[in-house]
């Protein structure tokens, strides 16, 4: 036989009569507290939701029916089933309330075996559901470890192939996610970039140059100056990625986390004037993801140290972005990152690979 003493029940009625009642029918198997009317109900529920909740309908004041679309219209209460308790036996009181959100009714006089079962009906499916609900959670959470799990895992991938990169991805995947927080607010980018989709891009981030492990050794390297040729050949890495995702997402299907992805490896050195790379794309063709990476990835690129040059100041990277606005970059994206700056300059202060770079940020 289910234990059910673990589950509390508010019974809510005007007569004490009533609730002597359903106190002797029900205290033995469950937790039961008491209101005598509505707005006192609301209150219990308010401190402490309880497992289920019977309701009489004809109180004075506030009457059930308003009690209970108060309580579904409220997402923390509307999952609280509801019996209502009624004198009434009329069809159309029953589908009102049924409307509202109740489960069931019982009518007066109470049959003390009825209210029993019809609770333990009641409580039996909420502990099923309540199961359920445990274990899709369960199961996102899986999801999402999975999803994180393979990104950092191609991320640490390409890292080994350019192990200058250091904090680059914990940086830009930061400047990604900060710079879409605030073009979320403009109404060109409402529907673009809700949180869900802040929050896949920002996971994603880390793979915009996964496409770098297709590049050989000595241009990836080379600690000089790329030939013509070799630049030619470094700038495949977009492609490379871009097929190497694709796969994944194909896998995975076109809703995946791997279309952004996908989106930012293969267009992030794409450029707003459509003198970029590798297709030359410009404007709003450029994806929304590609367009972030973009500023994220050369603002990173300016304040790192690399064996070709020294970090820049955050001021001169800011001058130099400000510079591309309406040529390399998305006018909006550069006035966002402009409003934000300081916040760039922050999160590179806090995973700078180097005390030579925290120090010229902090100038």
């Amino acid at each position: 036989m289910t234990d059910y003493s673990d589950f509390s029940v508010l019974v809510v009625d005007d007569t004490a009569a009533n609730i002597d009642i359903l106190v002797e029918v029900l205290g033995d198997g469950y937790e039961v507290r008491v209101a005598l009317d509505g707005e006192t109900a609301l209150e219990h529920v308010a401190e402490d939701k309880p497992d289920l909740i019977l309701l009489d309908i004809i109180m004075p004041g506030m009457d059930g029916y308003k009690v209970c679309e108060i309580l579904k219209n409220n997402p923390e209460t509307c999952k609280i089933p509801i019996i209502f308790l009624t004198a009434m036996a009329e069809e159309q009181d029953e589908a009102r309330g049924l409307a509202l959100g109740a489960v069931d009714y019982v009518t007066k006089p109470f049959s003390p075996g009825l209210v029993k079962a019809r609770v333990n009906n009641q409580l039996e499916l909420k502990k099923h559901q309540d199961h359920l609900a445990e274990l899709v959670n369960e199961r996102t959470r899986e999801l999402a470890l999975t999803q994180e799990a393979t990104i950092y895992s191609l991320a640490s991938l390409a890292e080994t192939r350019d192990p200058e990169t250091g904090g680059h991805i914990l940086r830009t995947q930061r400047y990604v996610r900060e710079l879409a927080q605030i073009l979320k607010e403009l109404p060109a980018y409402s529907v673009l970039l809700d949180d869900i989709t802040i929050d896949l891009i920002y996971k994603s981030a880390p793979l915009h140059d996964i496409g770098k492990v297709g590049v050989e050794d000595r241009i990836l390297l080379k600690p000089g100056k790329l030939t013509d040729q070799e630049f030619i050949e470094m700038k495949k890495h977009t492609i490379y990625g871009r097929d190497t995702l694709r796969v994944a997402e194909k896998i995975l299907g076109d809703n995946s986390f791997m279309r952004h992805a996908r989106e930012i490896a293969y267009t992030h050195h794409e450029k707003w004037d459509g003198s970029g790379y590798p297709d030359g794309i410009s404007g709003t063709a450029i994806p929304v993801s590609g367009r972030l990476m973009a500023i994220a990835d050369v603002y990173d690129a300016l304040i790192s140290k690399r064996v070709y040059k020294p970090p820049f100041s955050h001021r001169e990277a800011v001058c130099i972005i400000r510079e591309g606005k309406g040529t390399h970059f998305d006018p909006d994206m550069v006035d966002g990152f402009l409003s934000i700056e300081e916040k760039f300059r922050q999160i590179a202060i806090e995973f700078a690979d180097s005390q030579e770079e925290r120090e010229v940020l902090e100038k």
